[in-house]
Order: structure tokens, then C-alpha cells, then sequence
């Protein structure tokens, strides 16, 4: 190195520049922070249209159970969110979908507590527990009113046929769970078909007396219950001769 060069190394050493014979990086490479990804942005984009659209629903929901579904209109529940009417169509087409996803947002309560089942190493009866348990805390909810007296408004055939299968999903899920126990001895004998009516059917009814504020929560009136189905459901102890 000629003594021309060993002053500029030593100068860009005092100015604080990087030591003799290291190169820095030019701008945008390697050393500066990457910019923002804007898949980033769009997620974040789409859990915001996610918690609004679950606003919607909820607030059509508790609409639904004051006024009941053919004396709320798209205008009551924009107002109840401080929204416009038009904000309101930005996530659902008419209130007829409002109803049905009301009745689906309920539909996946209880879906949960069959994949909340599916994964315990537990008797059938004890997993039949907590399905029930999701039961009877969605029809305590702002969803039970929409999911018991849907099938009652006048929606259109495609959608009645959706809302059956649903219906039916869960019906066959219960029925599921009583017949395997029967197999494991955890379940008294029974018609699987009517003990799942019975069980739905009288689960079904807390959406009709049900009122928040109450001196029971949710969680306790779905407790009260599986005592009442446990004790029917264990299976007997045979009589000593």
C-alpha cells in the first residue's frame, strides 16, 4: 500500500467509516432492514374483515333474539353497530345470509366440542359430555334463537337444504357418540336415535326460556344438564338377589 493510500484508510478510519479493507454494503443490500412484506398487510387486512364481519353477525344476532327475524331490518343492525346500511352489505349479501350465518356461527360452537372429543382418551360418555356441555352453551347464547326457530322464517330451498345437513351433522354426531357408549360399557343400553332426540331436543328448549343476567350463567345451566343426562345415561348397577 503507497503512502497515498494508507491516509484515505486512515481518514475513513477517524470519520468513523468501516476498518481498512472491509467493504460496506451498498445501499438496500445485506445490513439494511428489509422492507415491509405486503402479504403482511393484506393478513392484516383480512383478520380486520374478519372481526367486523363477526361484529355484523353477532350484533344481527341479538337483534334477532329482541325483535325476532322478520321485525329487524339491515337498518337496525347498522345502527346498533354505528355503521351504515351500504357497511352492512360490504359483508353480507341480504339479511336472509345473516340468518343463515348466525345459524352457522352456532354450528361451529358445537362442531368444537366434537373436535374438542375427538382428541380425548376418555369413555364415549364422558366425551358425549362435553359436546353437550358446547350444546347447551351455544342455545344459552345470542346464536340459540337463530338456531332453533331458523327453519321456521322464509328462507330459500338452497338454503333450508344447508341448514338440514348442518342439522343433520350434529344429530348423527351425537347418535355417534351414544352407540360407541354402548360398545365401551360407559352408556346404558338405549335406541341411539331417540336418547340423541331427546338430548337436542331438551337442549334445544334453553334457547326459548333463556335470558342473559340471570341467576345462572350458561356454563352452569349446561353443568345442570349433563347431571341430569349423566344420571339417565350411566349404565345400571344389577340388583343382588
Amino acid at each position: 500500500m503507497n503512502g497515498r493510500a494508507a491516509a484515505a484508510d486512515a481518514k475513513s478510519v477517524l470519520d468513523g467509516d468501516v476498518a481498512p479493507g472491509v467493504r460496506t454494503p451498498a445501499p438496500g443490500l445485506a445490513g439494511d432492514r428489509p422492507p415491509p412484506s405486503p402479504w403482511r398487510a393484506s393478513r392484516e387486512r383480512q383478520h380486520d374483515r374478519e372481526v367486523k364481519r363477526e361484529a355484523v353477525i353477532r350484533a344481527a344476532a341479538h337483534a334477532f333474539n329482541h325483535k325476532g327475524y322478520h321485525n329487524t331490518s339491515l337498518d337496525d343492525i347498522a345502527a346498533a353497530l354505528e355503521v351504515t346500511k351500504p357497511t352492512v352489505y360490504y359483508y353480507v349479501t341480504n339479511k336472509e345470509q345473516l340468518l343463515f350465518e348466525c345459524f352457522v356461527a352456532g354450528v361451529e360452537q358445537i362442531r368444537a366440542g366434537f373436535r374438542e372429543a375427538r382428541d380425548m382418551e376418555i369413555p364415549a360418555r364422558e366425551r358425549l359430555h362435553a359436546v353437550l356441555r358446547h350444546y347447551a352453551k351455544t342455545m344459552a347464547s345470542e346464536f340459540g334463537w337463530c338456531m332453533v326457530r331458523v327453519e321456521e322464517q322464509d328462507l330459500s330451498p338452497d338454503m333450508s337444504s344447508h341448514i338440514k345437513a348442518m342439522k343433520s351433522e350434529i344429530d348423527q354426531g351425537i347418535r355417534r357418540l351414544i352407540r360407541e357408549g354402548v360398545q365401551d360399557g360407559s352408556i346404558h343400553p338405549c335406541d341411539p336415535k331417540m336418547t340423541a332426540f331427546a338430548l337436542a331436543g331438551s337442549l334445544n328448549w334453553i334457547a326459548h326460556w333463556y335470558r342473559e343476567n340471570r341467576s345462572m350463567s350458561a356454563a352452569e345451566i349446561a353443568d345442570a344438564f349433563i347431571t341430569v343426562f349423566d344420571n339417565g345415561l350411566q349404565p345400571r348397577r344389577s340388583a343382588r338377589s
